[in-house]
């Protein structure tokens, strides 16, 4: 064929493609309204899990599959505006790595909502203000973000963990000033501590301020151009807020990536490669308590990709422990694992089981 012939082959296979969208449009309608009746949940992680391993499967590497899951993503994003408005909180303002995070796994078709703590995200979720919520749990540089691994803690939550994600994080210096002249760097305490190693070669003499958020940073640096202020964030941050990006991809790391975690009140069905994080807490100054513990999952083979510790907040010098673990808890054999676990801890918590996927 010519070169005509081909566009005018496009423009065909184009045209069934727009036919294609607007009858699965009239499914997810459908669909929508059974789900409406029987108050079941519009966001399905499992089911999505599963039809991203058919799609990557019927392209068999013809497509970039970069390209292929952006494109599904804006029609599965589609689909949940179809289906009734779905509104999304993050960590805000706009630019945050929490926004960018939220919009890579929700598409741009539905409503993200912008909130000052982690705190007011998982409030928001808890009274139905908003249908999910996105915030970060471990960095691969910086560790567990504990100030939102805390909320899970609160014996008012019931929150879950109903999804994952991985985003790679590329963190940029951004001011209105020459970078001879930066005198403080202000960015989140996370970004803070993804970029030690640069920030030590770099500016060693600036001050390092700790903001709650990235975009707040940004923001922060723009009304003080004059005296020497930056930021470390999103490229987006600095666009939104007029400022030039004077260094890329700063991270200590080229890897540096955090997960997300997506939260809500539904349990996530087991899709057979399952991710469970659960909270507990040990006999008290007990030697060898711990690792009595832990002795329970080598038993059942069960891997564990992590393991944190954070303060109880009651009792002075005792902890809860974070761990991941591989399986779902309604899944043998981590189903036993966790009864176990309960005739020993003093407490244990499920967070969630979610499909193990980045």
């Amino acid at each position: 064929m010519n070169l005509d012939e081909l566009r005018q082959e496009i423009d065909r296979i184009d045209a069934g493609l727009v036919e294609l969208l607007k009858q699965r449009a009239r499914c997810v309608h459908e669909v929508g309204a059974i789900k409406k009746s029987t108050n079941a949940p519009t966001f399905v992680p499992e089911r999505e899990s599963q039809l991203i391993a058919k799609l990557l499967q019927l392209n068999n590497g013809a497509l970039p599959e970069k390209s292929l899951l952006s494109i599904w993503r804006q029609i599965v994003s589609c689909s949940f505006f179809l289906e009734g408005n779905m509104r999304i909180g993050y960590l805000g303002p706009e630019g945050t790595w929490s926004h960018l995070a939220a919009l890579n796994r929700f598409g741009e078709s539905v409503e993200l909502v912008p909130f000052t703590t982690f705190a007011k995200v998982f409030d928001a979720v808890e009274r139905g203000e908003v249908n999910y919520g996105v915030i970060p749990i471990e960095n691969s540089t910086d560790g567990s973000v504990s100030q939102a691994m805390d909320n899970f803690a609160k014996a008012d939550t019931s929150l879950r963990i109903c999804a994952q994600m991985h985003q790679h994080v590329q963190n940029c210096l951004m001011a209105n000033c020459a970078p001879e002249d930066i005198r403080v760097i202000y960015s989140h305490p996370q970004v803070l501590g993804q970029c030690r190693l640069w920030l030590m070669q770099h500016y060693p003499n600036a001050e390092q301020i700790a903001m709650p958020s990235s975009a707040a940073a940004a923001k922060q640096a723009l009304e003080e151009s004059s005296s020497g202020a930056a930021a470390m964030g999103t490229p987006m941050a600095a666009e939104k807020y007029g400022l030039k990006l004077l260094a890329k991809n700063v991270q200590d790391k080229a890897s540096n990536a955090t997960r997300f975690a997506v939260i809500g009140k539904q349990k996530t069905k087991p899709t057979g490669k399952d991710r469970t994080t659960i909270c507990f807490s040990v006999p008290a100054h007990v030697a060898g308590s711990l690792v009595d513990v832990l002795l329970h999952f080598k038993k059942h083979g069960l891997n564990l990709f992590c393991i944190d510790s954070r303060p109880t907040r009651d009792t002075a010098w005792e902890y809860l422990f974070y761990v991941d673990v591989q399986g779902h808890e309604d899944a043998e054999p981590l189903r036993t694992c966790l009864a176990e676990l309960r005739e020993q801890c003093p407490m244990v918590k499920v967070l969630g089981s979610y499909p193990d996927e980045a």
